[in-house]
């Protein structure tokens, strides 16, 4: 590649590693970013964003958009990198300071071709994806406005460094988040008899919600309902009145998703009310499952194994992405690349092979050019 070190997107990765910020608090990651691009000559899009930055290469038409995070998580870092997080319980744990990198340095290339592209390259550091808020802002902002198609990334620490995965179709689940308020009756851990164990009641709920993806729904479908949070109490011998629970649900199925909680809702009110305790619950929407484009993931698999890279055909993931508002409106893809880290994405220990950035810089570089072509030729024989 043209005078791309792996070297500077190290130095890039590393110093966004050490200063991580939470999702839609990304000022001082916001203020990196645009100082580099606008140290690579690259033009900036003056839009209303409290943090993000987007960036325009290229001149005419057509007009694609490549997309990079830029949140981190509330995770307190625990490998031992001298680059690891100064930032106590924040964490690039998701690697998007690695999607920032290679989108820095896809910018650094194309930039200096910029007369020689055949249409217009448009580069989103999307704040807040960790939240599924990000997206929306950028839409609201108008940073797709005229754009044709649309691709991201995301390191994927389960394949070897560099190799590239994604489908045709559904690829990532929609995300739901659930709260679950159970009102009992206090009592002494010695009378439990005289309260209404709201304890005892949460756990027959978090067993009965196991029950939805094979015995409500068909077993066929991927339905996962996983709860992560159960609160209740502060003292060793007396029962709580109330106890909370919190989790995710997750399906590929639009029309199982719509009915998801109303059937939750009738089967924690039932067991309530079965104990003589009350239930409440909070439905929380998340992004819808992200559906590729068949056309742009052949179009980003072809294209990977012209370039000599390792690909893989993907399997429907029951991770959530907000990458999938903008598949709702454009044509796209998203796309896996492999980072090879032992420990998973959201893990204390997520430690990546920083080897993936530069055949992952070359590779957008390429796709973005040739997805150019591609349109410009699709319109010529419509014309």
């Amino acid at each position: 590649m043209t005078d791309l070190s792996h070297q500077q997107l190290v130095r890039w990765r590393r110093e966004l590693h050490q200063h991580p910020e939470l999702s839609d608090q990304e000022f001082a990651t916001t203020e990196r970013l645009t100082r580099w691009l606008q140290e690579l000559n690259v033009k900036l899009l003056p839009l209303d964003l409290k943090t993000g930055v987007v960036a325009e290469i290229g001149h005419g038409e057509p007009l694609i958009a490549l997309r990079a995070d830029i949140d981190a998580l509330p995770i307190d870092e625990q490998t031992d990198q001298a680059w690891r997080s100064q930032q106590p319980g924040v964490m690039h744990a998701c690697g998007h300071d690695l999607h920032s990198s290679v989108m820095l340095g896809v910018a650094q290339q194309l930039q200096r071709i910029e007369s020689q592209l055949p249409g217009r390259v448009r580069i989103l550091f999307q704040p807040a994806e960790e939240i599924f808020t990000g997206a929306k802002q950028l839409l609201a902002a108008g940073a797709l406005k005229e754009v044709q198609a649309i691709f991201g990334l995301h390191n994927a620490p389960d394949l070897p460094t560099g190799t590239l995965r994604t489908r045709g179709g559904a690829y990532y689940a929609n995300v739901d988040r659930f709260q679950i308020t159970i009102n009992g009756k206090g009592a002494h851990a010695a009378r439990p008899h005289e309260g209404i164990d709201s304890i005892v009641i949460g756990s027959h709920i978090v067993t009965a919600l196991q029950m939805l993806p094979s015995r409500v729904f068909s077993s066929l479908e991927s339905v996962v309902v996983s709860v992560t949070r159960f609160t209740a109490g502060n003292s060793w011998n007396v029962l709580p009145q109330t106890v909370e629970l919190e989790g995710t649900v997750r399906t590929h199925n639009a029309a199982i998703r719509a009915q998801i909680p109303q059937k939750m809702r009738a089967l924690i009110n039932g067991i309530a009310a079965g104990f003589g305790a009350q239930a409440e619950l909070v439905w929380q929407e998340g992004p819808p499952s992200l559906v590729n484009t068949p056309q742009w993931a052949d179009f980003a698999l072809d294209l990977a194994a012209e370039q000599g890279y390792q690909t893989q055909v993907g399997t429907p993931q029951m991770g959530g992405e907000d990458f999938a508002f903008y598949l709702q409106q454009l044509p796209g893809a998203f796309v896996s690349i492999g980072s090879a880290s032992e420990f998973g994405l959201h893990h204390a220990g997520f430690d990546p092979d920083e080897a993936m950035l530069e055949p992952a810089v070359h590779y957008f570089t390429e796709l973005a050019q040739r997805a150019l072509l591609t349109l410009r030729q699709q319109q010529a024989l419509a014309s």
